[in-house]
């Protein structure tokens, strides 16, 4: 397996809140896995299904986050100090219309790995995942850019939310 993926933090508060996303990251294997079971490909319907989840928040953050469509306020919503460290990422630029944060660790993936999903496995879940990501990007009035992926075997996610 060539996905290299360990937390660098280890406290047990971290420990139980990276068991809460790993769980939710087993449903969602274990969801797709039984629909292959039954003839469906995730493909077809888990990328759509996830998004609407994004685009559910992401309207909710938009609304309630009081500081309109600013990828300022997607920051301290989404990305404040406990998810740094949970996913130990550092923030690189945040601006209205830009997010460039790079995530070192990824309770997901790890989740996936647990399972032995192979490399392609994750790199599909994720690229899954990821739709929850767009659809907040998109409900921002932007699009997210992935240049690299800890599940494509990259050492960091660059999760980039842009206004063009």
């Amino acid at each position: 397996m060539s996905v290299k993926n360990e937390a660098k933090y280890k406290n047990p508060l971290l420990k139980a809140i990276r068991e809460q996303l790993e769980h939710r990251a087993l449903w969602m294997y274990l969801l797709c896995d039984e629909a292959a079971k039954k003839g469906l490909k995730a493909e077809d319907y888990a990328p759509a299904a996830i998004k609407r989840c994004g685009l559910y928040q992401g309207a909710n953050l938009v609304e309630k986050g009081g500081m309109g469509k600013s990828l300022k306020g997607l920051k301290k919503a989404l990305f404040g100090k406990a998810a740094q460290l949970v996913f130990e990422m550092k923030i690189l630029r945040c601006t209205d219309d830009n997010l460039d944060i790079d995530f070192h660790y990824c309770p997901l993936v790890k989740a996936w790995q647990k399972q032995g999903c192979s490399d392609e496995e994750i790199r599909v879940l994720c690229d899954h995942a990821m739709c929850g990501d767009r659809g907040i990007a998109e409900s921002f009035g932007c699009q997210l850019d992935l240049p690299k992926t800890i599940a494509k075997g990259d050492g960091v996610c660059q999760i980039r939310f842009v206004r063009r």
